[in-house]
C-alpha cells in the first residue's frame, strides 16, 4: 500500500512569540517493509534554523527554531511511503515466552539493545496490577507468539476507548482506575503488563489509514495519530501488536518513530518564549491512499 500523509498543527497565541524552539518526529522510518518516497517539513513562520537529525533510537529528528515575532506558528509535514505486511518468523513466535527476555538470551546480538525496552519509563511504571493482569496471559511455557496477543485481546475487551478520559500524562494506575482511554493508554498499558515480566516492548507512534463507512466519501483532514506496541522476538524482529484495534501490524500502518513511552516520540515538542496567557493547539492529519 502507498500512503500520502499530511500531519498539520497550528499553535496560536494572544501575544507574540518571539522565540520557539521545536523538535518534530514527522518523517516515517525507513523499514525492511516500509519504504519513505518522499518526505516535507515546513513552519510558517519559517524557520531561521532548521536540522535534521537521528536521535538514540534512529528515529528521524527534525529541529528547529521560529525567531521571528509570532502569534500564529503551523508546522507540516508531508510524506508518500510504501508500506508492505510485515514478515513475522513463526518458529520465532513459537518459543516459550520465558525464554523470550532478553536478559536470558545472551545468544542474540540485539538482547542488548532490546534490554533498554525492558526498564520502567517515566509514563510507564510496571505496577503491581499490571503485572497480575498480564500474568493471566503469561502462563508458563506458552509461546510468545500466543501469550502476547492474549494479552492484546484482553486489553481490547477489558478496556473502553474513550477520548478525553486521560491526558498524555495519565499513570498506568489511572487507566486501571478508569478502564478507559485511548490509543496511546492502551499502548504504555501493553509495555507496563509485558516489562513487568522483563520482556522487552517499545512505544511506537504513527499512524493508520482508516476506511470510509461503506457509501460513504473519504473525510480529508479527520485521521489523527496512532500509536501501538512491539514486542522483541529472539531471532524473530519484534511483534506490533495494537491493543486499540485487536490486531498485529499489518500495510495500514505507517510507522513514524518508537521509543520507551509517548514522551521520547511525540509529533511536537518545544519552548517557546512569550508573555502569551493563552493558546490553542489545532491538529489535522490526513493519511490518503495512493494509485
Amino acid at each position: 500500500m502507498k500512503y500520502r500523509i499530511e500531519h498539520r498543527t497550528t499553535y496560536t497565541y494572544d501575544e507574540d512569540v518571539t522565540d520557539s524552539f521545536g523538535i518534530a518526529y514527522l518523517v516515517p522510518r525507513e523499514l525492511p517493509w516500509q519504504r519513505v518516497l518522499s518526505r516535507e517539513f515546513a513552519t510558517a513562520p519559517a524557520a531561521s534554523d532548521q536540522s535534521v537529525d537521528r536521535d538514540f533510537y534512529g528515529n528521524t529528528a527534525i529541529y528547529f527554531q521560529v525567531t521571528e515575532p509570532h502569534q500564529k506558528l503551523t508546522i507540516v509535514g508531508v510524506a508518500e511511503v510504501e508500506v508492505n505486511l510485515p514478515f513475522y518468523d513463526e518458529d520465532a513466535l513459537s518459543i516459550p515466552w520465558e525464554d523470550a527476555r532478553p536478559a536470558t538470551r545472551g545468544d542474540q546480538i540485539d538482547a542488548w539493545e532490546a534490554e533498554d525496552f525492558v526498564l520502567a519509563s517515566s509514563l510507564v511504571d510496571s505496577t503491581p496490577e499490571a503485572k497480575a493482569y498480564a500474568a493471566q496471559s503469561l502462563t508458563p511455557g506458552r509461546a510468545i507468539g500466543e501469550a502476547v496477543t492474549d494479552l492484546m485481546h484482553r486489553i481490547y475487551r477489558d478496556f473502553t476507548y474513550k477520548k478525553g478520559a486521560t491526558t498524555v500524562t495519565t499513570t498506568i494506575d489511572d487507566v486501571f482506575d478508569k478502564r478507559a482511554g485511548v490509543c496511546q493508554d492502551f499502548a504504555h498499558l501493553t509495555l507496563a503488563c509485558l516489562r513487568a515480566h522483563g520482556l522487552a516492548v517499545r512505544y511506537v507512534s504513527g499512524y493508520l489509514a482508516t476506511q470510509p463507512p461503506p457509501g460513504k466519501e473519504r473525510i480529508v483532514g479527520a485521521d489523527a495519530t496512532h500509536a501501538w506496541a512491539a514486542v522483541w522476538i529472539p531471532g524473530g524482529g519484534w511483534l506490533a501488536v495494537d491493543p486499540t484495534n485487536d490486531q498485529w501490524a499489518n500495510d495500514r500502518y505507517v510507522t513514524v518513530a518508537w521509543g520507551r513511552d509517548y514522551g521520547d516520540v511525540p509529533p511536537v515538542k518545544g519552548v517557546i518564549f512569550t508573555e502569551a496567557k493563552e493558546s490553542t493547539l489545532k491538529v489535522t492529519v490526513d493519511v490518503a491512499p495512493l494509485a
